[in-house]
């Protein structure tokens, strides 16, 4: 979809972003945007999002984080907020203004994750959030902190593998990534779409599906909580989780400084103890700056981009 010249108040054509903005919401982000037509970037008008110095002067950096998403971002027994993407937050917070307790929380959705920093209500967001060609028109990304994908869960003791699942059934989010994901790997397997995550569990607990597959981070969550489960050691794709800085010239600044403290804490290895600290499954594919030689990417790209960049793992055993 194409918001026409003359049909909203933005002076450019902007192509439809399928991440979850109303038709209303992406016309008020045309108002909060300056760009070129065509391939160039679009620039937020100064003043939405703070420069580096605007949030040195103010002491603070205010990060969107999930409340909800156990490792990443939950709220624990006293209503404290903790988890991978909080402890990155926090440190990326201290080392920006050189100080503790120097981060403000705002709990975000999924489609609040870009549009906040657009429209300025958060200096940038740390929450799940992977890079697409679509949404790197809106938003900057940085180095990705961790790399998500799709997995699988089960409890069904016969079940060791994903080879164990081809002619098995396995449920899937409705309209999820992992739809293709496990098309390509499990071609002969029967796909049940649930609805949520709260239905999944249900289908698994009544045996209507053998195994469910989403977001190793959220599965990872998900045993952590119900630890009958446990997941399999495949991992099917690789989504790189990255945080959602403002795109602009005058955000270089902070960009840069963003980017070399996730390059820091990799070469450090704080990244992969905060990670198995909170449960999370480290990057089995060697360092995120330089993934394995074994991925054979294919891409998944639909019309209206509505997919994140996927790179599907091969099944080296075939």
């Amino acid at each position: 979809m194409l918001v026409q010249r003359g049909k909203s108040n933005c002076p450019i054509q902007v192509k439809w972003l399928a991440v979850g903005f109303s038709s209303n919401l992406l016309g008020q982000l045309c108002q909060l945007l300056v760009g070129t037509i065509g391939s160039q970037l679009f620039f937020p008008r100064a003043g939405f999002t703070a420069e580096l110095k605007q949030i040195e002067q103010r002491g603070y950096l205010v990060v969107g984080v999930k409340e909800n998403l156990r490792p990443l971002g939950f709220r624990n027994l006293d209503g404290q907020l903790v988890g991978l993407e909080i402890d990155l937050a926090q440190r990326l917070a201290t080392e920006l203004l050189n100080r503790e307790n120097s981060v403000r929380f705002k709990a975000v959705q999924n489609q609040e994750r870009f549009s906040d920093v657009v429209a300025g209500k958060v200096d940038l967001t740390i929450a799940q959030a992977t890079a697409t060609s679509s949404r790197a028109r809106l938003v900057s990304f940085s180095l990705p902190y961790y790399l998500d994908g799709t997995a699988l869960i089960t409890r069904d003791a016969t079940v060791q593998s994903r080879r164990d699942l081809a002619q098995r059934s396995i449920g899937v989010l409705s309209g999820s990534s992992a739809i293709a994901v496990i098309r390509y790997h499990l071609p002969g397997a029967k796909l049940i779409g649930v609805d949520s995550y709260a239905d999944a569990y249900k289908a698994l607990e009544a045996g209507k599906i053998t195994a469910f597959a989403a977001d190793l981070t959220v599965l990872s969550g998900w045993v952590q909580e119900y630890p009958q489960y446990r997941l399999l050691p495949d991992r099917l794709s690789v989504e790189p989780l990255c945080v959602v800085m403002p795109k602009g010239l005058q955000y270089d600044g902070l960009r840069r400084q963003v980017n070399a403290a996730i390059a820091r804490w990799q070469m450090e290895g704080w990244l992969k103890q905060r990670a198995t600290y909170w449960g999370l499954p480290w990057n089995q594919l060697g360092s995120i700056s330089q993934p394995s030689n074994q991925i054979l990417p294919k891409i998944l790209q639909s019309t209206e981009e509505r997919l994140p960049l996927v790179v599907l793992l091969p099944d080296l055993n075939r």
